[in-house]
């Protein structure tokens, strides 16, 4: 049957199943506390992840633990821009590139929850091909939405412009769901304008800026009944006495300061008044005039049921025989860098201009044509994650993403090739943790400092070739990490029982797996069987075996290592930034033990 796909050079060559690799911590760049905690789906969570080494290698390791949970993914994978940056080989021809992109994004499909969304950033040379790409992938009912960022600031996405091409200041973010169905509502992304900039404009415009009262004192407030809303839950309803306001340009004169300064002084005490029609503002004018109320100031305390006072007790003002409504400046405003910005819902359009200024001081580290504000990062995180959630990014580049997430409360693996997992991603990382990471969103999220994160290593091959070209258990491997090792690559979960030494990692319930290096006899299965309850079954992965012991209990499998997985994977590659490329070919004939 035919369908709608990309196709590129090399797309149907025969693809090598990748090799399982266990993940090794480096306890000298963890850091931090790491709570372990199970997650929702009974799987056990064993702290925040920075992993060093092959993302493609890493993600094939990660899907037996984290297959499907995973909430939000962000890339930020190499442009192919013909621009080689210190950091990573861009220099790409479109297929290898296709086929760099292809495995990773079908890892990360497998990794997120059916509710799940990633978000994928890229300029305007592979867009297109990556859109048809992920459409294919992830299903072309999946895709949300084609995000178009302003981040002219940063150097590496401002060429051209010099003679036929124009200048870009626009990236691209692809954002998909791994199955829109189940897909939860997006809190909304806001766009921030720099308010004098804002009153500027209207003014140009001839439109009129209504936020120009401030509330200087709300005055004493007396209770004097109550009415309900339309679920019949209790408003409470009080006058205001002695309620004192003035304008901004009363207020600047007043102070000696530009009503600039003057909107960033008294920013949380400005209003307007809006005959807004809302139920709840008809019942304060019904309780108003049932009630003769003459004051000209009322304040009302509810307990809103949707939107983002949900849950929690909310005040409103309301002013003369109308009630008209205080709507607050600072609900729609927002303070960065001392400067106040108006912020407005916005769509698919995201200026991100505002945080472009102090980017290269962010994390403390330097990352040309690279690097994201994580201003950037933390609105898709509202947009789409609670606190908890698990966040991924394999092209963890200056650790941006993991910052983030870290400050905001919720679990990440991140994932980085280059040598700057350890200058770049762990001392921002360790910063972090610390609380001396103050720039970023770290006023914003309030960010004290906490926590903690595991630093891993992903491990060598477990096979590798001798001098005779035959390949080996790799000497690198101690027997904790051979027998983990052969716990993934049978799809077992390697935890070893303290109390039975043969239960090295388990499979069900009654079904587990023992590795071990020693010569594996008759008598110690006669023993170990002994051990065995009668609807428990075990798998030995051993390198030598007495004849005997071959088939000799029905509940109990005997393998040999290296025979047992040569047919299964590619070894011995530790780079997969082209391709997958057919190995050398192996062997197929039946596993045999030799005679000891």
């Amino acid at each position: 049957m035919q369908k709608l796909e990309l196709t590129w050079i090399g797309k149907d060559d025969a693809q090598v199943p990748l090799e399982p690799r266990i993940l090794i911590e480096n306890p000298k760049y963890s850091y931090g506390t790491v709570e372990e905690t199970t997650l929702p789906s009974g799987k056990p969570w064993h702290g925040n992840m920075l992993i060093h080494g092959d993302n493609l290698l890493a993600l094939r390791s990660l899907t037996q633990q984290y297959t499907g949970e995973v909430t939000c993914i962000y890339i930020d994978p190499p442009y192919n821009t013909n621009a080689a940056t210190p950091y990573y080989d861009d220099m790409v021809e479109h297929s290898y590139w296709l086929g760099l992109m292809r495995p990773r994004l079908e890892f990360l499909r497998q990794l997120l929850s059916e509710d799940g969304t990633i978000w994928i950033q890229i300029n305007d040379d592979e867009q297109a091909y990556l859109k048809v790409l992920c459409d294919e992938i992830f299903g072309r009912s999946n895709f949300i939405n084609m995000v178009s960022v302003n981040m002219k600031n940063i150097a590496g996405a401002s060429g051209g412009g010099e003679d036929k091409r124009m200048k870009k200041n626009c990236e691209y973010i692809l954002v998909y769901a791994k199955d829109y169905s189940k897909l939860p509502l997006f809190n909304g992304p806001y766009e921030y304008i720099e308010m004098s900039d804002l009153i500027q404009q209207y003014l140009d415009e001839g439109k009129s800026w209504k936020y120009t009262s401030v509330l200087l004192n709300p005055g004493e407030k007396e209770y004097i009944g109550s009415t309900i809303d339309g679920d019949g839950n209790e408003i409470k309803i009080f006058r205001r006495i002695n309620v004192v306001t003035a304008s901004i340009s009363q207020l600047a004169k007043r102070d000696g300061i530009s009503q600039k300064e003057a909107y960033k002084k008294y920013s949380v005490s400005v209003f307007r008044t809006t005959n807004a029609q809302t139920s709840i503002r008809t019942r304060i004018i019904d309780f108003r005039k049932d009630n003769n109320i003459q004051n000209e100031y009322l304040s009302i305390e509810y307990i809103p049921k949707t939107g983002k006072n949900k849950g929690i007790i909310y005040e409103q003002f309301y002013k003369d025989d109308v009630c008209n409504l205080f709507v607050w400046l600072r609900d729609t405003s927002e303070i960065i860098e001392g400067e106040l910005y108006k912020k407005n819902l916005q769509g698919t359009y995201w200026d991100m201009n505002a945080w472009m200024k102090n980017l290269t001081k962010e994390g403390s580290v330097q990352f040309p044509m690279g690097k994201k504000p994580e201003k950037l990062i933390s609105q898709i995180f509202d947009m789409c994650t609670q606190p908890g959630d698990i966040i991924l990014d394999s092209f963890l580049g200056s650790g941006t993403t993991a910052a983030v997430a870290h400050k905001m409360g919720r679990k990440y693996i991140g994932i980085e090739l280059g040598d700057h997992a350890y200058t770049h991603c762990h001392p921002r990382l360790k910063k972090v943790t610390d609380g001396e990471d103050q720039g970023g969103i770290t006023k914003s999220q309030n960010w004290q400092g906490g926590g903690g994160f595991k630093f891993y290593e992903l491990a060598p091959s477990l096979l590798k070739e001798d001098e005779f070209g035959q390949y080996i258990i790799n000497p690198e491997y101690n027997a904790d990490q051979l027998a983990a090792a052969m716990a993934m690559q049978e799809g077992y979960t390697y935890c070893p029982d303290k109390n039975t030494y043969w239960k090295q990692g388990r499979g069900t319930e009654q079904d587990f797996i023992f590795t071990t290096t020693q010569f594996l006899t008759a008598e110690t299965l006669d023993r170990i069987k002994e051990t065995m309850a009668e609807e428990e079954s075990l798998l030995i992965c051993c390198t030598a075996c007495q004849k005997e012991a071959r088939n000799r209990h029905a509940n109990i499998s005997v393998k040999k290592i290296p025979q047992m997985l040569l047919k299964r994977c590619e070894f011995d590659r530790d780079n997969y930034n082209l391709n997958i490329v057919c190995p050398p070919q192996i062997d197929d004939t039946e596993e045999e033990f030799e005679d000891e």
